[in-house]
């Protein structure tokens, strides 16, 4: 019997690297069903958002197609039909985590929270949350929040960091959530709330994307430290997350700051914008040794 048992383990061992060659997960999925569908933002300028033909474009957008295109190869396969999904805020993590969406394309923020539903790929940006006010406010510091009305986006990291921040100096601030960061920034356009707190960089955006961006400041005072935004990927996929990652330090190693340049300092479609984004040393430092953290420290 003990021998029969050893002999019997020992054919398990053999077999085992045939199982472990066997494709599961995302990768199974896109596999049999010949197709990969990539979850985009309609409004986050320039990471992902709607050219003037309805088309997702923008820095994420190219990431996750370098992605796409890595996965293809993994899989290899001789076509890979892409399937676009719009998603905001409060939908994204549901998407993903039910399989809607293979990966998220956008402006997402890699914190620990989020990590228990989902997964990321090398962040490819750092920011921290600011505020947009209009110069006529005279919003200067954070005291001049006082008793004030302002609005971010609802499930973004931005909205309770502003709750958090209301309760700990007891400002007395009505916070607004709207849907996404085009009906946020609307808000304050049309005077129903004196800022929006939300990513400097998509503050940027709107800003300059806007009627009369003259008319905005964006707080000098940050209210968050460093976030890093990573593309999210499904829940403990390993392997498909082992294609991401590659795909993306690949990427960023060979041409990250020439792609920063192309969506922060180029003039962008639709509107031939330039954001005039400066590449943060610590952004630049990134790119040469690509990470995942959620540790703002990490960077």
């Amino acid at each position: 019997m003990r021998r029969l048992l050893i002999a019997a383990v020992a054919a398990g061992l053999v077999g085992a690297p045939a199982v472990a060659q066997e494709l599961t997960g995302a990768l199974k999925k896109i596999k049999d069903s010949g197709s990969i569908t990539i979850g985009y933002r309609e409004s986050s300028v320039p990471f992902s958002y709607l050219d003037d033909k309805q088309q997702p474009v923008g820095f994420a957008m190219d990431i996750c197609n370098k992605i796409v295109a890595a996965v293809k190869a993994e899989l290899k396969l001789e076509k890979l039909e892409v399937k676009l999904n719009p998603v905001t805020s409060a939908t994204r993590i549901p998407l993903l985590a039910n399989g809607t969406i293979d990966l998220e394309c956008g402006s997402t923020t890699n914190n620990v929270e989020r990590q228990k539903q989902v997964s990321y790929t090398n962040t490819h940006f750092l920011t921290a949350t600011r505020i947009v006010t209009k110069k006529a406010s005279n919003i200067k510091s954070v005291d001049d929040l006082k008793g004030k009305t302002i609005v971010s986006t609802s499930g973004t990291t931005n909205i309770k960091q502003m709750n958090e921040l209301n309760t700990a100096k007891n400002l007395g601030m009505t916070i607004l959530a709207a849907k996404d960061h085009a009906e946020a920034f609307l808000m304050v356009e049309t005077d129903r709330a004196v800022g929006f707190a939300m990513d400097d960089i998509l503050l940027a955006s709107l800003a300059a994307s806007s009627k009369d961006p003259a008319l905005y400041d964006i707080s000098k005072d940050a209210y968050s430290a460093p976030e890093p935004y990573g593309i999210m990927l499904p829940k403990d996929d390993v392997a498909f997350k082992k294609v991401a990652d590659a795909a993306t330090a690949a990427l960023y190693k060979a041409e990250g700051p020439a792609l920063f340049k192309k969506w922060f300092q180029s003039a962008i479609p639709p509107k031939n914008l330039n954001l005039n984004f400066v590449l943060s040393p610590q952004l630049e430092k990134m790119f040469t040794a690509p990470k995942d953290s959620a540790d703002p420290a990490a960077y």
